[in-house]
């Protein structure tokens, strides 16, 4: 955001509705009037801003989604210890209302992100089914590995890659840290060959996920019947097994209304970890299902290869913390544009 435009947000924070009269008049941005309501226009392009009224009567207001995808700098916002934010300490049912009603991506991200997936479409459509199948495993690979590295596991991408093709284990890694990898890959070979199973998108098929990437390990199956804590946050997720279900009852009915299959696989990937619907493995199903939702779509996946952990944590406890989806959104679209050029 400009710093010009920046005054115009700041300005109607402060004082509210106003018309382009009023803060041309009163917040001293030394641009012409004309040059205002430009400034005034792309902010509404961005989602920034809302208007009231028509003609003259125009008033512009903060957008109930600015707070939302407004650019926060991440360095700064965790420069502050876990006790100095101030956040959302609770669960937000009226983030999912936000969802229902506005779009989480702009015109020009859309574009972005179509144009990226036409040169999927265009790329795909030279490889042989032999040829795509083989880089389809390699992102799968990457994939399993960076989900499972986000959650702490020690293996290598070279030891995953072993362990998924070959059976073989690395040596002084744990068994869990084996079945946390394999699990993965059951659970993509499953979504690959079964591509409607999650659309439209329902709690039952979410567990149904959740359950493939836990088997075997030390992990409930099922909604969680108490409450959780996650680390390096304050933020308290729900502990009412009820408000859990109808919190991810609403979040499907969200996902399974936007038409952009971008608007659905984002939107998984935050409220399903945002939620946290189960005991453990909560973004791990969200990784899955956001991927599900773009292949069905048949769109490129993530591998997420190239995001560095730490980054991925802090992003998604900005969204717990402020229900701020910029980074978030950031990781993702840099994501797919690195999976097209990566894998095909």
């Amino acid at each position: 955001m400009s710093y010009r435009e920046q005054q115009i947000i700041d300005f109607i924070k402060k004082f509210g509705e106003s018309s382009s009269k009023e803060i041309f008049d009163k917040a001293e941005i030394g641009v012409s009037y004309a040059t205002l309501k430009r400034l005034l226009s792309k902010l509404i392009s961005l989602n920034y801003l809302a208007t009231k009224g028509n003609g003259k009567g125009t008033r512009y207001l903060i957008s109930p989604l600015f707070e939302v995808i407004e650019p926060l700098d991440i360095d700064q916002y965790f420069a502050k210890e876990i006790d100095e934010r101030s956040i959302m300490e609770g669960f937000s049912f009226s983030i999912l209302e936000v969802f229902a009603k506005y779009r989480v991506f702009t015109d020009a991200e859309l574009s972005q992100l179509d144009k990226i997936q036409e040169r999927f479409t265009n790329n795909i459509a030279q490889l042989s089914e032999i040829a795509f199948n083989k880089e389809f495993e390699r992102l799968a690979i990457d994939l399993s590995w960076k989900s499972s590295q986000i959650e702490g596991n020690t293996y290598s991408l070279l030891e995953t890659e072993k362990l998924l093709k070959d059976k073989q284990t690395a040596a002084g890694k744990t068994m869990e840290e084996a079945i946390m990898l394999l699990n993965h890959k059951e659970a993509l070979d499953f979504v690959i060959n079964h591509p409607d199973y999650l659309f439209p998108l329902s709690v039952s098929s979410i567990e149904d996920i959740h359950g493939m990437l836990v088997k075997d390990l030390a992990v409930e199956r099922n909604l969680r019947k108490r409450r959780i804590g996650i680390s390096g946050t304050n933020y308290r997720p729900l502990d009412n097994e009820f408000q859990i279900s109808e919190a991810l009852q609403k979040a499907c009915v969200v996902i399974n209304s936007r038409d952009s299959a971008f608007e659905k696989a984002l939107l998984a990937l935050v409220l399903i970890s945002y939620i946290q619907p189960f005991m453990d493995g909560n973004k791990r199903t969200a990784r899955i299902v956001s991927n599900a939702l773009l292949m069905h779509a048949k769109h490129c996946p993530l591998s997420f290869r190239t995001v560095d952990s730490i980054d991925y944590k802090k992003a998604m406890l900005l969204f717990y913390e402020q229900n701020n989806i910029s980074k978030i959104k950031e990781i993702f679209i840099s994501q797919f544009e690195f999976a097209v050029n990566t894998y095909f």
